[in-house]
């Protein structure tokens, strides 16, 4: 059936004619894609030290994974790792494999797990709105590309985002599996194929992806999409249609068939050491109870979606509204493919609901519900595209967004007033604001608000997403890339330079010794082992304890955060300051010397 083309403005014909040419459409798709994640990904992604304390045991692990070939069980510091399945490990060592042991190389899984997500959700609006043109008869190739554009746009663009895709740790792979799941359960789904006696090929998709979330965060990886999918499936009395379709019972078979191996192998080598571990500890207990201090409110992820989908979480409610998902009979007679927006709520509610419900709470947790999030903000723009009539929640929303750039104005031109000092980095924040960073970031975000709200007041709604998107792009490439160089010279600079001092310095058989707060970096960095003492009095024990060994070093050295070498009050002529970096002091202390004097303190008393 031939589609009928309506009216349309210069950017209207402009889409149209590359409708007309398929060849240049998935170029122009593929540059897009491409220069958004590498603006959100790749840029500097890996000209920044690793970050204490959580990415360095991620990547050191993978190290000594590939160095001493031992797949199955992690370690870092020669002790066993148990926090996350293997995943993420392999896939950092691979990456070491082929581009050395560097900062690219453990955050290149992250990166291109983001990268993965970005481009599937961008084919999955568009083919969305495809399909949404065949049933109206109506060409509009605007709508299709300008909303897909959009939410690949937002998917990539925020701070969640873009924080967890430039970190070596699980927390993006696992988004990207999920996520990946669950758009290829809506593609299998809007597929509407018949009952056969194997899933088809979205569906399968679906099932190993989420293998891949069980093997990158455990049983989270398929508990989650499989909520989500459930309530979506039961919502619209289909659960048994696609119970027929989806074949769960040979989807959990090959579920189980590619990540049961590792599982029965790390728990064969490490039996209830890793049992506990794993499922008890970092699984039923954090899921059930605070972990490492990791409480909050019940209200912690609103403002976590607030600040980390921002500058478009403001849309969120409205995008939401939208829907009218109580209106159960329209979406139950509507075709599968126009259930997009449908399934991104459920699946938004549904990640949000989970995490929330859960009692250790942190702001990456809720990572996985940020591409619904981009879904449903971009099919609210998607009105707009089609030249329809808008309606007032549309209006207001963009008052708010108003409000919400001027209020991170105003924090940014009073940043040194809201946060406080770093005692690992004294002089970061007196930096960042000499530099005058932050008020170039209040320049971006007010400068924004005060577009939108002309465009506003002009009736012209349209260009307001793409001033949230370039300003958002400003504030990265002015605000937040440069302040990362800066927080990374004045915080993690200091550290790899002691390490590259205490390699050289090293003699066989001398310990490296960390006293104060635990940094991983230094291990990754020296590529030793290395104790973490906490307490100066501590430290002190230690020392005096390999004076008495049988097998002694002549001597130690200590890694320690200023303030405690003042709190151990060694006397000058027990150790030897190496070096200074920041706030730390890389010092040796001469075990025979220590031993002397003291004897010769008794002797004297």
């Amino acid at each position: 059936m031939r589609l009928k083309l309506s009216d349309r403005s210069s950017v209207d014909q402009w889409f149209n004619k590359i409708e007309q040419r398929p060849a240049l459409a998935v170029t122009i798709s593929i540059i897009w894609l491409l220069l958004i994640n590498f603006i959100a990904f790749g840029w500097n992604l890996g000209n920044i030290g690793l970050v204490d304390e959580t990415e360095p045991l991620f990547a050191e692990a993978s190290r000594q994974m590939l160095v001493t070939g031992d797949w199955i069980t992690p370690f870092f510091n020669g002790e066993t790792r148990f926090d996350k399945p293997a995943l993420i490990y392999w896939c950092q060592a691979i990456a070491y494999a082929i581009m050395g042991v560097n900062e690219w190389a453990a955050r290149i899984p992250s990166a291109l797990a983001a990268t993965g997500v970005t481009a599937l959700a961008f084919y999955v609006v568009q083919w969305h709105f495809g399909k949404k043109d065949q049933l109206e008869q109506v060409a509009n190739p605007t709508r299709r590309y300008l909303t897909a554009a959009v939410a690949s746009a937002l998917m990539a663009l925020n701070p969640e985002m873009i924080v967890w895709g430039r970190v070596g740790v699980s927390d993006m792979l696992l988004t990207g599996c999920i996520a990946s799941a669950l758009l290829c359960f809506f593609l299998g789904y809007a597929q509407n194929s018949a009952p056969s006696h194997f899933p088809n090929k979205w569906y399968l998709a679906c099932y190993v992806l989420m293998a891949g979330a069980i093997l990158t965060k455990g049983p989270v990886g398929i508990v989650l999409p499989g909520l989500v999918m459930i309530a979506f499936a039961l919502y619209l009395g289909k659960f048994w249609q696609l119970w027929r379709e989806m074949r769960p019972i040979l989807g959990l078979f090959l579920v189980f068939l590619i990540s049961a191996p590792w599982y029965a192998l790390v728990t064969w080598r490490n039996g209830w050491n890793f049992i506990n571990a794993f499922f008890g500890y970092h699984n039923i207990e954090r899921f059930t109870e605070v972990v490492n201090g990791h409480s909050a409110p019940w209200y912690f992820y609103f403002l976590v979606v607030l600040l980390g989908f921002a500058p478009y979480s403001v849309f969120i409610p409205a995008s939401i509204a939208r829907l009218k998902f109580w209106q159960r009979p329209h979406f139950i007679n509507q075709e599968r493919s126009q259930h997009l927006g449908l399934f991104a709520c459920f699946w938004f509610l549904g990640v949000f609901g989970f995490f929330t419900i859960a009692v250790t709470k942190l702001p990456s947790y809720v990572l996985p519900l940020m591409p619904a999030a981009a879904i449903l903000v971009a099919l609210l723009w998607s009105d707009i595209f089609a030249n329809t009539q808008t309606d007032q929640a549309l209006r207001i929303s963009s008052w708010v967004n108003v409000a919400f750039l001027s209020t991170i104005a105003v924090a940014l031109f009073n940043i040194s007033h809201i946060i406080g000092t770093d005692p690992a980095a004294p002089e970061l924040y007196q930096q960042i604001q000499d530099l005058g960073i932050a008020k170039i970031g209040g320049i971006i975000w007010l400068s924004a608000a005060v577009v939108i709200a002309a465009l506003i007041l002009s009736y012209r709604l349209r260009p307001i997403i793409a001033i949230n998107v370039v300003g958002f792009v400003a504030f990265l490439a002015l605000v937040l890339m440069p302040a990362l160089f800066v927080m990374d010279a004045q915080r993690q600079q200091p550290l790899r330079e002691l390490a590259a001092i205490a390699v050289k310095e090293k003699i066989p058989n001398e310990e490296l010794v960390m006293v104060g707060f635990k940094k991983p970096t230094v291990t990754f960095y020296t590529q030793k082992t290395v104790n973490y003492l906490k307490f100066a009095q501590e430290a002190l024990d230690y020392i005096h304890n390999q004076e008495v060994t049988k097998v002694k070093p002549p001597s130690l050295l200590l890694l320690t955060e200023q303030k405690k070498l003042i709190e151990m009050d060694l006397p000058p002529d027990h150790y030897k300051n190496i070096a200074t970096k920041g706030a730390y002091n890389l010092i040796r202390i001469p075990l025979e010397r220590i031993k002397k004097d003291e004897k010769d303190q008794i002797n004297l008393s």
